[in-house]
């Protein structure tokens, strides 16, 4: 991906402001430590603090978030940055300040500061806040993670249908600290939810209008148990600023704002990358050395595990004949590869469109069908194209074989078509077999899939050299 201009721009005064923060943290003094920090906090913002803030070690951004100038500023670094700073930075602050973060958030924010925190200690500080506004963060919070009721904040503006526009205008301008006025909603006397005005309505109209001859259609709304990965979907096909969120009585609780949104894929893209790479670990955190070995090894010792089977399948055919052993071993390498690398495109691409949406029950089995097919075309087509090469390769004086060049390129190029199309099939499946037992389909394009084919292709690829050598010899 072909970076913008901007991009380039930001990335190297990100670098540039992390320059100066291990600087300052590498200072003799713990006087000139502070001086410094402060001096760098009072001259960046908040948000570039709290994105390079996961780049310094853990005791170092808490002292970075103490230093910051007001508690506008240290809520915007809380809400800006990853849950690990965040319990870097709640580690070392006590709890009134910690309420005092709550006091002024939003409540969809505040609770995810809270999770942050241990079961006795953000109940301890729940306890401490007003009954309604805690009541209203307990509301969101009892909402299973990675749902709409979880991305949804429950401060925005409903009206009644009979509400004037200009009323409505007062009531928003005397309610500054609600940031969600892109649009605003109109409810029947129930609560139920029965359209939407959009600001610019609040504008080019009367102020004795009322809000029903002004207002639109709802035509999407989610509950609050819906999965985000369905609330994204729904929010970027139709381009919803605001999703409402409603619950069986379709009473408006919570609306999804585009923002919230474009959180949830980034968390998403996260742990769809970490899964394919076989780790846990955040590529943008700094984790000790430990941290980072534990997190990489689980499914590392699956590929381990798979290596030493493959030892096993070669040590079988030590004994079957030491010519035939001698030049097939010569192309394991290239086998393993070919065979890995069809394998995890197959699996990849089937990933990426599960995570967007783009297979459905309709045409699931057309794309099983393109990608096997497309696999088996790739698969003939460098088996053929291999075999011709180890002929002429020869041919030409540049490899010496020890045996005729066109057995040896028949024995590898069906070999290695044999391979490509078990890696083929593996990479095909395995996605659907992990998403039926519930496991993250993503974790199947990565050290599985890589593990599991070099384990069936080189199986397959000795059972089809030893049979053909059979025949031949």
């Amino acid at each position: 991906m072909v970076e913008t201009e901007e991009e380039i721009i930001q990335a190297t005064l990100d670098d540039q402001l992390l320059e100066k923060l291990e600087c300052a943290f590498h200072k003799p003094t713990q006087a000139v430590i502070l001086h410094d920090i402060a001096k760098i906090a009072a001259e960046h913002s908040a948000i570039d603090l709290a994105h390079n803030a996961s780049r310094l070690p853990p005791p170092a951004r808490a002292v970075l978030f103490q230093n910051l100038a007001d508690i506008e500023d240290k809520i915007t670094f809380m809400t800006n940055t990853g849950p690990s700073t965040r319990i870097a930075v709640l580690r070392e602050i006590p709890d009134e300040e910690v309420k005092e973060l709550i006091d002024n958030m939003p409540p969809d924010e505040a609770v995810e500061v809270l999770e942050d925190l241990s079961e006795r200690r953000m109940r301890k500080i729940l306890e401490t806040l007003e009954p309604a506004r805690a009541r209203r963060i307990s509301e969101i919070e009892k909402n299973a993670r990675n749902t709409a009721g979880r991305l949804m904040t429950s401060e925005f503006f409903a009206f009644e249908v009979d509400v004037t526009i200009g009323e409505a205008s007062d009531y928003i301008r005397n309610h500054p600290g609600i940031d969600l006025t892109r649009c605003i909603f109109v409810v029947d006397p129930e609560g139920e939810i029965q359209g939407y005005v959009p600001a610019r309505n609040l504008i080019v109209n009367p102020p004795e209008m009322p809000l029903k001859q002004v207002m639109r259609s709802v035509l999407h709304k989610v509950s609050p148990d819906m999965p985000r990965e369905e609330v994204v979907d729904l929010v970027e096909r139709y381009k919803i600023s605001a999703l409402p969120v409603v619950d069986d009585q379709d009473h408006l609780i919570g609306v999804v704002t585009y923002e919230d949104v474009l959180d949830a894929m980034e968390d998403m893209l996260d742990e769809t990358i970490g899964s394919m790479a076989g780790t846990t670990e955040k590529v943008s955190e700094y984790e000790p050395l430990m941290k980072r070995f534990l997190s990489r090894s689980p499914w590392l010792v699956v590929t381990m595990c798979a290596g030493l089977i493959n030892v096993g399948v070669i040590s079988s055919f030590e004994n079957y004949q030491r010519g035939f052993l001698t030049f097939v071993l010569f192309f394991i390498p290239l086998i393993t590869g070919m065979s890995g690398n069809i394998g995890l495109q197959c699996s990849t691409l089937l990933v990426r469109s599960m995570a967007l949406g783009f297979l459905t029950p309709g045409n699931r089995r057309e794309a099983i069908r393109k990608e096997l097919l497309t696999g088996t075309v790739t698969g003939l087509a460098f088996g053929l194209l291999t075999g011709c090469l180890i002929y002429f390769l020869d041919f030409a004086g540049l490899g010496q074989m020890g045996a005729s060049p066109w057995v040896i390129g028949l024995i590898v190029s069906v070999g290695l078509f044999g391979a490509c199309l078990t890696g083929t099939i593996l990479g095909v499946f395995s996605p659907f077999f992990f998403a039926r037992i519930g496991v993250d389909p993503a974790v199947a394009s990565g050290p599985i899939v890589t593990a599991f084919n070099d384990f069936l292709s080189m199986t397959i690829y000795f059972l089809i050299a030893a049979g053909l050598s059979s025949i031949i010899f």
